[in-house]
């Protein structure tokens, strides 16, 4: 029951403390925002008091679910939700359906979503939620139950100006929709605004679906031009021809680059000059989605590992994360490399890749594309209005460009790599509103 809005990966390590260490060696994608927040902090000089009140959650709720299940037995689940930072704006974050869902992972998932709505400086704060539970074990009449149930025992903690839901794994517009409607029957008035990624009928906005992509193929194309390289001849790979991928490979094929590979489940198909997407949007809609079947003059079949490993400029890993490892980064011969899933590159394999002069655009910019048309869904239903493609268009390219150049100015200033600037750029926003809010009385910085 995936959605794909966003392609977010499953957590290998834990926060488990919290003064904001990390308790598993296998970091992933938890380590690595960790130590580009202390990397960032430091370069800002800013106090070790705001990093320590950065890693605990402004709020944690965990809640028993109950819910009558179709044979008339009752099951008991475990819901969370984490609210990791309201200082910018009412928290924001989607909520997953997974029987791996714990505490420790919405916890941390939040602190990314605070700095992912930081860098692209968009009023809101960072939040997570979730349910333990399996729901391909679960009827559609079940999942309903669940979901309204959930919701009931998470409305005090919900609202259009406290916490606004979204879509995530294993959840979509329906199941935003029952969310959406649970929230209007227990307050006795329409709420559309409480939750993003509903049905357009029910208040949704136009362009969401293909938000993070497009996102993705503005960033980009925005840091070819800042890098002074030119379109005609750029070739790209695209791991992933999922949701995300899809929609960022249309989007640079648009633009004139070479789209020399894609993947997905199946494996990996390449044709050295281009492929012809819209020949294999045809075979995945006659064929069931799946590119190992896919045939045409040239192309050749490749692994997901091969595809990563091709001499293409621009390489964007869309699929899960921690692709690129120690294991892989210095086969990596891509110029570039665009983060379109969350986490696809380890820590130790960003080192390496930067320190060979590769061009890493960070996750938390690059995919940002869809919390961006989230906040877009956010504004229609506050004031009443309904925007039109057009406008969610033009709106997303202007916001994502306005963040990759200051992206850019900040790693200019600092002498550090994008990510690192990207970290630095969301944490200094973060703390100026610390400070504003709280004139100094609570935490002081140097």
């Amino acid at each position: 029951m995936r959605d794909g809005l966003e392609t977010a990966g499953r957590t290998r390590g834990r926060l488990a403390r919290g003064d904001g260490q990390v308790t598993s060696a296998d970091v992933g994608l938890v380590g690595l925002a960790e130590a580009m927040i202390r990397q960032a902090a430091e370069r800002l000089g800013i106090d070790e008091g705001f990093v320590a009140r950065l890693s605990v959650p402004d709020r944690e709720v965990t809640v028993s679910v109950p819910v009558q299940m179709d044979n008339g037995r009752w099951r008991v689940f475990r819901g969370y939700r984490v609210q990791h930072c309201n200082a910018r704006g009412p928290c924001k974050g989607g909520i997953r359906f997974h029987p791996d869902v714990g505490l420790d992972e919405v916890r941390a998932l939040a602190a990314l979503m605070t700095w992912k709505c930081a860098v692209v400086d968009i009023p809101f704060g960072g939040a997570k939620g979730g349910v333990e539970v399996d729901p391909s074990e679960l009827s559609k009449a079940e999942l309903e139950r669940l979901t309204r149930a959930y919701t009931l025992m998470m409305l005090p903690n919900l609202g259009p100006r406290v916490d606004i839901p979204a879509p995530d794994v294993n959840t979509n517009e329906q199941v935003m929709a029952w969310i959406a409607d649970a929230a209007s029957a227990a307050l006795g008035h329409p709420v559309p605004a409480i939750v993003t990624g509903k049905p357009v009928a029910l208040g949704g906005i136009v362009g969401r679906r293909e938000a993070t992509g497009r996102g993705v193929a503005i960033v980009t194309l925005r840091m070819l031009e800042r890098l002074g390289w030119e379109r005609q001849g750029i070739r790209v790979a695209v791991q992933g021809f999922g949701n995300v991928g899809r929609w960022a490979a249309r989007g640079l094929a648009e633009a004139g680059l070479a789209i020399e590979a894609i993947s997905d489940i199946s494996g990996a198909v390449w044709r050295p000059g281009g492929l012809d997407l819209d020949d294999v949007e045809r075979h995945l809609r006659a064929s069931g989605n799946l590119l190992a079947t896919y045939s045409a003059p040239g192309v050749r079949h490749l692994t997901n590992a091969e595809l990563l490993e091709l001499g293409v400029d621009v390489l964007i890993p869309a699929a899960i994360e921690n692709q690129i490892t120690s294991a892989n980064a210095d086969r990596i011969r891509a110029r570039m490399v665009v983060e379109g899933a969350n986490g696809p590159t380890t820590l130790e394999a960003h080192r390496r890749l930067v320190e060979r002069g590769v061009v890493v655009v960070p996750d938390i910019l690059a995919n940002a594309g869809g919390v961006v048309v989230s906040y877009f869904e956010w504004l229609q239903n506050l004031r009443g209005e309904l925007w039109q493609l057009g406008q969610v268009h033009d709106r997303l390219e202007e916001i994502m460009v306005r963040a990759i150049d200051a992206v850019w100015a900040t790693a200019r200033r600092l002498g550090v790599d994008a990510r690192l600037a990207a970290f630095a750029l969301a944490l200094q926003r973060v703390v100026d509103a610390i400070r504003h809010r709280q004139a100094g009385h609570a935490v002081t910085a140097g």
